[in-house]
């Protein structure tokens, strides 16, 4: 079983925005952190996972997903992910994110376990401080998908 912990932190929502993963797999450490100029915290938390998920080697691996964002948790178990597909993600936020989510999900066997964010799980943590500083480095490279969402469509003449 290969275990992926992940926190996403915006400073400011929107703001400056980072994720952190953890990835252990028998005794082997990994991991991932960075962060964008403009972003949300749901996005991050979304990207930690989804970058957990991508960062894994080979296919159908069993994973256990531990996460303190029950944004993320609960659009896949409760459902609404598969209905925000069948809706081609009409007036839902995070449809780029959201689509390469379920690419890189079906490959694997996922489950997740929430955990309460700032509760002393130290990887919980640990995934916060990754993501805190991603959130905070300089010269941090644009959300695009964040900016394409808020980009005002031209007028129709």
């Amino acid at each position: 079983m290969i275990a992926i912990y992940t926190d996403g932190s915006s400073l400011g929502n929107p703001g400056p925005g980072g994720y952190g993963v953890v990835l252990k797999y028998q005794g082997h450490r990994k991991e991932l952190s960075a962060g964008f100029q403009l972003t949300t915290n749901n996005r991050m938390e979304l990207l930690a996972v989804i970058l957990g998920l991508e960062a894994l080697k080979g296919e159908r691996q069993q994973v256990t997903v531990y996460s303190d964002s029950k944004y993320v948790i609960n659009a896949v178990e409760k459902g609404w992910l598969k209905s925000w597909l069948k809706k081609d993600f009409k007036d839902k936020k995070n449809p780029d994110l959201w689509r390469r989510f379920w690419k890189i999900y079906q490959r694997h066997q996922v489950g997740f376990y929430w955990v309460k964010g700032h509760s002393g799980h130290v990887e919980n943590e640990r995934c916060d401080r990754l993501a805190v500083k991603g959130a905070k480095q300089k010269g941090l490279p644009a959300d695009q998908g964040y900016l394409d969402s808020i980009a005002q469509p031209p007028p129709v003449i």
